[in-house]
């Protein structure tokens, strides 16, 4: 037998493009529809998810939390098919140990310390090291200091981070949040979008609802948008973004001297047009939003002001939704 001592040839640019592998799905949603009576909470609905963090975006009453409780096992669909990690979802208990559900309300039990709930969460799943995996995950959500006080006593932000250390205790692939931000203060919100990031970036698969589109923005690269429970978009946020930034916006400053910032932004090349709304509020309406919020600091330290709000008024859902029906 002849030994072939020759190389292959170098693959190209372009050929190790092609062969560059694509994540699997870790969620596959095929046709779903759920109706309740003659109630239709979602209709023909079909994606996948992949790892990574993606927001589920949507106004209240869109069918969010139905479509959770379906990636859960919890509901049963009218109608298709819904996978987690390639095995159909509903009944299978062993499924069970590789995905968690932190939902909206709180089933919580206020008697007990952080300690306790989430070592009675690690216990339920029959974990033989109850004890450092709860160490392990109130460290990871930065509640290790506050471990032993009761959860009765816990901020909102608290509340919300111990249900998703209760969740994390077994390692789930997959990780469902929903509206886990709703009624954290600013502080909170910043630690708990960390949270999320990173879970993310660690290479699990993480679906996150939320109805406010620059929560999002901060820990999702990609979106899926429920409108009345049909799917009315998937894909990349920053594309979709990046046209919502196209159009002109209107932005409100609260400043403690609304004329002095008016005559200031007067010279920004995009300024479309300003007027004053109240004692202490400007409204800015600009062809670039990013440029005005590049600047608006600057102009107001140069100025010897003071900025106590600067809010987009039409950066919204409602904004990717229109941006959607629009196409």
């Amino acid at each position: 037998m002849t030994q072939r001592n020759e190389k292959p040839p170098a693959a190209s640019n372009e050929t190790a493009k092609q062969v560059r592998p694509v994540p699997a799905p870790t969620i596959e949603v095929s046709g779903v529809s759920k109706w309740y009576g003659d109630v239709v909470a979602l209709s023909d609905v079909s994606f996948n998810v992949e790892p990574g963090v993606t927001a589920l975006l949507g106004p209240n009453g869109a069918g969010k939390s139905t479509l959770f409780r379906m990636l859960a096992g919890l509901t049963k669909p009218s109608m298709g098919s819904v996978r987690v990690l390639g095995r159909p979802v509903r009944g299978d208990t062993s499924l069970y140990r590789h995905l968690a559900l932190v939902p909206e309300g709180e089933n919580l039990y206020p008697f007990l310390t952080g300690r306790e709930f989430v070592r009675l969460n690690a216990f339920l799943q029959g974990l033989p090291d109850a004890d450092n995996v709860t160490r392990r995950v109130l460290t990871t959500t930065g509640l290790l200091d506050d471990a032993d006080r009761a959860i009765g006593g816990y901020s909102k932000g608290m509340r919300q981070r111990i249900k998703i250390a209760a969740a994390l205790a077994h390692d789930p692939d997959v990780l469902i949040l929903d509206e886990p931000l709703n009624g954290t203060d600013p502080y909170q919100r910043v630690q708990l979008i960390e949270l999320i990031r990173d879970l993310g970036t660690a290479g699990r698969t993480v679906i996150v609802s939320s109805h406010i589109l620059r929560e999002v923005e901060r820990f999702a690269d990609r979106i899926l948008v429920i409108v009345n429970g049909k799917l009315a978009a998937a894909g990349d946020f920053h594309a979709i973004r990046e046209k919502l930034d196209e159009h002109a916006h209107n932005v409100r400053l609260r400043t403690n001297d609304p004329r002095q910032l008016a005559a200031a932004l007067v010279r920004l090349p995009a300024l479309r047009g300003i007027r004053l709304a109240g004692e202490d509020v400007v409204v800015v309406e600009t062809d670039d939003v990013r440029e005005l919020y590049g600047s608006i600091s600057g102009i107001a330290r140069a100025e010897g002001l003071r900025l106590y709000e600067v809010a987009a008024l039409d950066d919204s859902l409602a904004s990717v939704v229109a941006y959607i029906t629009e196409r």
